[in-house]
Formats: structure tokens, sequence, C-alpha cells
């Protein structure tokens, strides 16, 4: 008798160690932000510490990437098919994909979801100050570099020069990265770049550091042209004081946007969402970013569904009906 007693507390010992196996198991996400000269970088890196140190169980790590268009494709994907699980890209490229346009034509993907909108992005078009470039026109025949190919940049640039009547083939552009724009503006490779990224940006602070630079304007009618078309843009100012330029720069912005994988589960994303807006100050103290994190704004822009975890905490804060 005593040794089949044994034998059942063994089983129910057995039983409870199984059953308890997933206890304490850590999640680990994988987190793709952008070049390393950009700001989806340092601040991608911000978030996961803050991600890691505040949240139970849930180690996510941060990635440099090529571009918005690549992220959302990573996070498409999802971190279990060597891809990513949450992602930083531009609210307009999102669309794009969603909806299988532009860069996205005959590719739609619709695999992931928003979690948050972050801050706005400046559509920046940095050129030489002796380039003899002082308007957008003027870029014909110039050498322009125009974003990582697929990028969000690449697709600000096509429609900006579109609506001054330009296209790719009416200026000599090259793919490159931030940094290497801001490289070959400095060694007199190229005369100038489009970069669209939060303000102050490094690669362009770095080349104003060792050539005079300019920042050109987006005129006033072609603007409202291009938000007419393009609902996603919205006008803002670049205060010459930024890169110490002669004057403000009158451009367009989109909003930087945390995606996810829409198979992540509801209590993870609405503790994700949750731990980013309760640890705001320590996110501002990171990356100057951090401070335009806003509850309120973080449902504005939105061109891709919430995930149901995201739409949960903000229903619950009283953001979202």
């Amino acid at each position: 008798m005593k040794k089949i007693i044994a034998i059942l507390l063994v089983a129910v010992m057995l039983l409870t160690l199984a059953s308890c196996s997933g206890v304490g198991r850590t999640t680990a996400l994988k987190l793709t932000t952008g070049g390393v000269s950009g700001t989806y970088y340092p601040y991608g890196g911000a978030m996961a510490q803050i991600f890691s140190s505040k949240m139970n169980n849930v180690k996510v790590t941060a990635n440099s990437s090529g571009a918005s268009a690549e992220n959302i494709r990573l996070v498409g994907k999802g971190g279990k098919n060597d891809g990513a699980d949450l992602g930083i890209v531009q609210n307009d490229v999102m669309a794009y994909a969603y909806e299988g346009v532009e860069q996205f034509s005959g590719e739609k993907i619709d695999t992931f979801r928003t979690i948050a909108t972050l801050y706005p992005e400046y559509i920046q078009i940095v050129v030489a100050k002796d380039s003899g470039i002082n308007s957008i026109a003027d870029m014909k025949g110039k050498r322009i570099s125009i974003g990582d190919a697929g990028s969000g940049v690449e697709a600000n640039a096509k429609q900006i020069l579109e609506a001054y009547g330009l296209t790719f083939d009416d200026i000599n552009a090259s793919h490159l990265s931030f940094k290497e724009s801001g490289q070959a503006l400095q060694d007199k490779q190229i005369d100038g770049f489009f970069c669209t990224a939060g303000i102050p940006n490094t690669a362009i602070q770095e080349v104003a550091l060792q050539r005079p630079i300019k920042i050109l304007s987006i005129d006033e009618d072609k603007a409202k042209q291009l938000i007419e078309k393009y609902p996603f843009y919205v006008q803002v100012t670049i205060p010459k004081d930024i890169y110490n330029t002669e004057e403000d720069a009158k451009s367009l912005a989109v909003m930087a946007t945390l995606i996810c994988n829409k198979d992540l589960s509801e209590d993870l994303v609405y503790n994700l969402t949750k731990t980013l807006f309760e640890n705001q100050a320590e996110l501002a103290a990171a990356h100057a970013k951090g401070a335009e994190l806003s509850l309120e704004k973080a449902v504005e822009g939105v061109s891709v569904p919430f995930h149901p975890g995201a739409e949960k905490y903000y229903k619950e804060k009283g953001v979202l009906k």
C-alpha cells in the first residue's frame, strides 16, 4: 500500500512539474529599427531596454535594418520565421504595404498591425550650399541620393519630385543610406539628398560641420497638392537653428509608427503598449524623441488597424471609443 501511495505521489509531482514547465519562460522578441545614423536605431534601442527591464519574462532585442519597407516585410513574416516581432516604420509606407501599392505593388502585406504612432518624421531635403540648387525644381540633372531602395524616403522623394514635374530619370539618382549620403555630400560625390527622419538627424549634423548646407523648402502650393493626394502628410517647419542654416525650411512630415506581427497575443501587445506609455519619462531621458510620445497623438495618423492588445489599452484610457 505504501508503495502504491509513493508511486502516486511521484506521479502527481511529475504532473505538477510538467504543468509548470512554462512558468518563468522568457519571451524573446525582435525589434527591427533602421540604419545606425538614423533615429529609429537609438530610439528602438531605448524602447527595447525599457520593455526588457520593465516587463516580466520578456526580452526585446533591437536590430538595425535598411528601411521601413524592409521592416514591414520582416514584421510581416514574424520573429519565428526569420523576421521580426516588432518594427518602427513610416505611416505612409505602412499604407502602401497594407494596400499593395507603390513599392508593394503586387506584394500586399497585411500580416502586421499598429501599436502606436511615435513622433513626426520630417522630410529633410539637404543640398550643398554651393551646389547651385535653390529649389526642388533645380534638382534636374543633379546628383541626388533618394535613400535606400524600397524605403519610405525613396517614396517621399518620388512623390515630391513628381509635384515639381520631375522623375528619377530627370536626376542622377543614387540609393544611399543617411550616413552614406552625408559622407558622399561631404566628399562632393553628390549634390544633395533626401532624408525622412526626426530632427536633428545625426548624418545631417555631421555633414553640416564639414560642408555648408541648405535645407530646401517645399512650396506652399506644392505642399497642399501633396497633402490632398497623400493625406498622411502634414506641413511642418524645420527651424534654421537645427542645422545652423540661414533660414527656416517649410516641409512635410510623416509619422514614425511602432508595428507588430498580427499573431502576437493580445495580452503581450497590451502589456507592451502599457509599458511604453507608463515609462515615457525614461524613454525621453534616453532619446529626445521620446518626449514627443503622446497617448492622444498615438492613435492619430494610423493607416493600418490597431492590434487588439493596443486597442484594448487605448479604450481603457479613453482615447479610442
